[in-house]
């Protein structure tokens, strides 16, 4: 039944708009009527084994609510905008690490076969999360359907989703790059380095996600380190995978992050390496919006100790 009604915003424009605005209908009162605060804490409560503490937190996940809702600066939204970042990080870092930009526009009807190139790329909504399209062959693209996608995610404020401040004042935009590969044609390995106190404490490697799709995770020595950070509910029992060695260009994944890292009690910086080459991913302030399960929950205290909140 989802199914069936998702399908309805691809029709026409009548159908899209009706379902656009009973979806909107739903969420005020599901969820955007809510107060941050009043969000944060009954989710978390859903979401998590143990109760939030917004007054006393203790672990990683709740002191990412707290700075959610107490630590807010402008420089966060450009951080966030996975347009505006590039300049920060050409200025800082070098153009070198950016992946390639081919295209960009505030309008969906843009997004045509003849504005983008014959190459692969990927299409990605630079205020949200989730929202991007790979195009391998554009011959083989329903360009219909992929325009309505567009239009909705630029449609769309994220900020409500998981309550956080960074993206309420993004300027929507769609943004075409070059599609990362490796020699064997497939998307490189993620590497999400994961920062507190400025300092990397470990690395959340993405491995083959068109493949095996595991998750390992490894100290700053590349030590592997047997817990996982997903959704409730995910069958964690088999995620981890072969073990991996660190890419070629760890060294300068971790003098970056850490230099980006000196803002923040908390941030994850994201880095692709294509045979040896570093690419910037994007920077991400809570992973998983704080709402995802640290397993085992001992360390989502551990970590949550190394950050001090008033």
């Amino acid at each position: 039944m989802k199914e069936f009604f998702r399908e309805l915003r691809y029709k026409n424009d009548v159908t899209f708009w009706v379902l656009y605005y009973f979806n909107k209908a739903k969420y005020y009162l599901t969820r955007d009527r809510f107060s941050d605060r009043e969000f944060i804490t009954k989710k978390f409560n859903q979401v998590q084994d143990y109760q939030l503490q917004l007054d006393n937190p203790r672990t990683l996940n709740e002191k990412l609510q707290w700075l959610k809702l107490n630590d807010r600066k402008e420089i966060y939204t450009v951080y966030a905008d996975k347009y505006a970042v590039r300049k920060y990080m050409a200025d800082n870092f070098g153009e070198d690490i950016l992946i390639p930009l081919l295209y960009h526009t505030t309008d969906y009807r843009d997004i045509r076969p003849e504005n983008l190139p014959d190459t692969p790329f990927i299409i990605k909504a630079n205020h949200g999360f989730g929202t991007y399209f790979i195009v391998r062959d554009k011959t083989k693209v329903n360009w219909k359907r992929l325009r309505t996608d567009c239009r909705l995610w630029l449609l769309t404020n994220y900020y409500y989703n998981e309550r956080e401040w960074q993206y309420f004042n993004i300027k929507p935009r769609l943004v075409a790059e070059q599609l990362l590969v490796t020699k064997s044609g497939r998307i490189p390995n993620d590497y999400k380095l994961h920062c507190i106190n400025g300092r990397v404490q470990f690395v959340y490697v993405s491995v083959d996600r068109e493949g095996v799709n595991k998750r390992n995770i490894y100290d700053r020595a590349w030590n592997p380190l047997y817990f996982t950070w997903n959704r409730k509910g995910k069958d964690i029992s088999n995620i981890r995978g072969e073990e991996v060695p660190p890419p070629a260009s760890y060294e300068r994944m971790l003098a970056i992050a850490e230099q980006i890292a000196q803002q923040f009690k908390y941030v994850r910086v994201d880095f692709y390496d294509v045979e040896g080459h570093l690419y910037f991913g994007e920077i991400t302030q809570s992973h998983g919006g704080g709402f995802d399960s640290i397993t085992p929950v001992e360390l989502d205290y551990q970590f949550g100790a190394m950050i001090t909140v008033p």
